[in-house]
């Protein structure tokens, strides 16, 4: 049975009664189906009209939908021959990065991807898709190995951001973080990256540095978590609410069409209407197509090309400009101004996009 989001009450409603009408028909002879078609025909409709109009924040649960695919699903769906490897020769295997090597669409791949589990037990297994360090490690490891044997890396993105414990931080999370930042820009092998759910933060951008960066049309890429934004700029004693969350999800504008807006992310990979959990094998034929036509694109560039490429993408990321003359700051958006601002005439220089709290 379908879990459903709170904005997707009023199709729930439908389904059900479809669903009892179906059970009716088939335990005796009355004929419904004129009646389940109706039913049918307008669950469709409000379905359209609801997904035609979510705001980021729901677009963000979406993304967090507990029945969506994780890298795992999509490497049984696209993947041949999948054959995982383990461990990144330090500390241990961490089970909230998976990867190995197999073939997408016929080309031999090194896969690396989060994975967040199913269910508590699997969820407490894989730390909720949170890496350690080691599993950063990992991925650099096998990355480095696509290297050497000159296969291409492609990386599926879904973790609310990287393990922040205590153990964590004394094995070198940041650390382990800035190096595969690092090592994947001049990475001599193509990488391409898909956000299949969350992208939250640096545990997000540890695997997403790449040669083509895609999203899925409900996925999420941001520096930090709704929740995270509102209790950094509006919590008093923890007081805070969804429509907090929904506020600080259009300032981060975190979604694919913001960032696709933004340049950040190539293209968007559509999603069945419901999104991916709705239907796997189209989602996952959608990646596919993304992939073999990336792929079959940049193994055909030099090498010396393709590294001097990618520099070059990020270093045109992002746009900044002056601000002048700036006398009325509120409280909240010091919190965007950053440590060298001056609290009378704001900030000297602050980025186009990211968070605007006053608007």
């Amino acid at each position: 049975m379908s879990t459903y989001l709170e904005f997707e009450k009023p199709i729930e409603e439908l389904e059900l009664k479809i669903e009892e009408l179906r059970r009716l028909s088939s335990g005796s002879n009355l004929n419904l189906g004129e009646e389940i078609r109706t039913l049918e025909k307008k669950a469709q409709g409000l379905r359209e009209n609801i997904y035609k109009n979510l705001t980021r924040w729901q677009k963000t649960l979406i993304a967090r939908h507990a029945e969506r695919p994780y890298t795992l699903d999509y490497i049984k769906l696209i993947v041949e021959d999948f054959v995982e490897l383990h461990g990144d020769r330090r500390f241990s295997d961490d089970l909230a990065i998976v990867g190995g090597l197999g073939r997408i669409g016929g080309i031999s791949c090194v896969i690396v991807g989060h994975q967040k589990g199913r269910g508590v037990k699997e969820r407490i297994h894989r730390n909720f898709g949170q890496p350690h360090p080691e599993g950063y490690r990992k991925a650099l490891r096998l990355m480095k190995m696509a290297e050497r044997f000159g296969l291409p890396v492609v990386t599926f993105i879904d973790t609310p951001g990287a393990y922040p414990g205590i153990g964590a931080e004394e094995r070198g999370q940041a650390q382990a973080i800035a190096t595969n930042l690092m090592e994947m820009t001049r990475l001599r092998t193509p990488i391409i990256a898909v956000v299949i759910g969350e992208g939250g933060s640096g545990g997000a951008l540890a695997l997403g540095v790449s040669d083509r960066l895609y999203m899925l049309e409900y996925s999420t890429y941001s520096v930090i978590s709704p929740e995270g934004c509102s209790s950094i700029l509006w919590s008093k004693n923890g007081d805070l609410s969804a429509s907090d969350f929904s506020r600080a999800a259009d300032a981060l504008k975190l979604t694919a069409n913001d960032l696709l807006t933004f340049g950040i992310i190539a293209d968007i990979i559509p999603e069945p209407m419901g999104g991916a959990h709705r239907d796997p094998v189209t989602t996952s034929g959608n990646i596919l197509e993304a992939l073999v036509g990336a792929l079959e694109e940049f193994m055909s560039m030099p090498t010396d090309k393709l590294v001097q490429a990618r520099y070059e993408h990020i270093r045109a990321l992002g746009e900044f400009e002056e601000r002048a003359g700036i006398t009325n700051i509120s409280p909240e958006s010091i919190g965007n101004a950053g440590p060298d601002a001056d609290p009378k005439t704001g900030p000297k220089t602050g980025p186009k996009t990211g968070i605007d709290a006053d608007k």
